[in-house]
């Protein structure tokens, strides 16, 4: 037995763990629970808990239902909002097929695979996500836009408010649950939030974006309130994102640093955001997967609309942030496109593997953009050769279906998931008559 099977197995016992929750997601980034009692955990982290994968989004055609969830018991955490009865716990879980070879359909695995790809060139991953949600009073209405917790803007500083007392209970459960949070404020649009998690390498990262969309939702409840990570959900006001820092690490020297280089940017780092450029139309259904994202990104709220980078341009889709040109260790890019409803594990692989095909084909960093991009013509962004990113998720399912570095990194089992399903969601889409048509067109034609 391991250190961290006895670790976990010692901690049920001395803090009276009543249930332990084994937690997945699902191809769209669904999270799936089981919860199991103490006695069966050791059977559960040596053998595995077998489950009916044909009942989840994207893992099985029901004829190779069988699947074996086999828990991670690095990330054994207790829950602190079910601590009323004996405690509960949880644990993420790899899942494998019965004959214990991984399941393709695993959006962890899809990271992991990444991540090797990664390490064996030489380099390690890290990720410092901003994450951007809404606050919303209850009761939430079907079809009837919510009313915002407040109507405060960006960087409002206010004392006795829900957003205050939300955020600082959040960061308290996140903190109890070893997830550290570097900053947290009210963002642009009314009752938008933002914290922001430090950095981690990106399978940590990824569990803890999950961690952290329950946390926020739980905490939400205890105020009777609602939080939602949709990307617009209100017309008039900012969507939310996640923009993501990321780096790359060759052992203890980051990748992306270069005391002399432009920006303080290595080689490395310039072709690894040539490939994140190269390649953004392609990512962009998985980054920004409902039809509801392009409403985000269809201008306005800092959001990115086209396919640059800059330094001190929030227009751009990527940005060089300079906040301690000469820490080493700091150097890192910002891709803005990212909203915060992606399913992490697929999103932080592929940003990976665009990187990495940059640095592979040792593709060549285009100008900046330093412009405002919004504020050009189509004719002056055509000849400083910036594209627009997909403009709906029709476009993006176009982009990918035809990119062989997306349907390698995820397999062909999640790429062809992905593709169906988003055709399928965009086609009900289209069918749907909206508030805007029956009151701009109904009383006139």
């Amino acid at each position: 037995m391991d250190k961290q099977t006895e670790f976990v197995l010692r901690t049920m016992e001395e803090r009276d763990v009543r249930f332990v929750r084994l937690w997945f997601t699902d191809v769209l980034g669904t999270l799936k629970s089981v919860a199991i009692a103490p006695a069966e955990l050791e059977g559960a982290l040596s053998e595995g808990v077998g489950f009916d994968g044909s009942a989840i989004e994207g893992f099985a055609r029901v004829y190779e239902a069988d699947m074996v969830a086999h828990p991670d018991p690095s990330t054994f955490q207790l829950l602190p909002w079910r601590g009323d009865q004996g405690g509960t716990a949880r644990m993420f879980c790899d899942i494998a097929l019965p004959d214990g070879s991984p399941s393709f359909a695993d959006p962890r695995h899809v990271l992991k695979r990444a991540m090797k790809k990664a390490a064996d060139m030489g380099f390690s991953y890290y990720v410092h996500p901003e994450i951007e949600f809404y606050l919303f009073q209850r009761p939430i209405v079907p079809g009837v836009e919510p009313t915002p917790v407040d109507t405060s803007g960006y960087f409002d500083h206010t004392t006795d408010t829900a957003s205050t007392d939300f955020r600082r209970r959040a960061i308290t459960m996140l903190e109890q649950m070893g997830i550290s949070v570097e900053f947290s404020h009210h963002e642009a649009g009314p009752g938008q939030q933002e914290i922001d998690l430090r950095y981690a390498d990106a399978l940590t990262m990824a569990d803890n974006i999950t961690t952290f969309r329950v946390v926020v939702k739980e905490v939400a409840v205890t105020q009777n309130l609602f939080a939602s990570f949709m990307p617009k959900p209100l017309a008039n006001h900012p969507g939310s994102g996640m923009h993501s820092h990321v780096s790359l690490f060759e052992g203890d020297t980051n990748a992306f640093y270069d005391a002399a280089g432009e920006y303080n940017l290595s080689k490395t780092g310039r072709q690894f955001v040539a490939g994140l450029l190269h390649h953004a139309a392609e990512l962009s259904a998985v980054l920004n997967p409902w039809v509801n994202s392009y409403k985000r990104l269809a201008g306005g709220g800092e959001a990115p609309t086209f396919i640059c980078w800059g330094q001190n341009n929030r227009s751009a889709m990527v940005r060089i942030p300079m906040f301690k040109p000469t820490k080493a260790s700091s150097a890192r890019v910002e891709l803005r496109s990212l909203d915060s409803s992606a399913n992490p594990y697929l999103a932080y692989a592929l940003i990976l593997t665009a990187g990495l095909s940059g640095i592979e084909n040792e593709m060549v960093l285009p100008d900046p953009a330093e412009d405002d991009v919004w504020s050009l013509t189509d004719r002056q962004r055509q000849a400083l050769g910036i594209q627009p990113l997909p403009h709906s998720l029709h476009s993006a399912v176009r982009a990918m279906e035809s990119s062989q570095l997306v349907a390698d990194t995820l397999g062909e089992h999640v790429f062809d998931f992905v593709l169906r399903n988003k055709r399928a969601e965009y086609a009900e889409y289209r069918q749907q008559v909206t508030p805007l048509e029956l009151s701009k067109l109904l009383p006139s034609l």
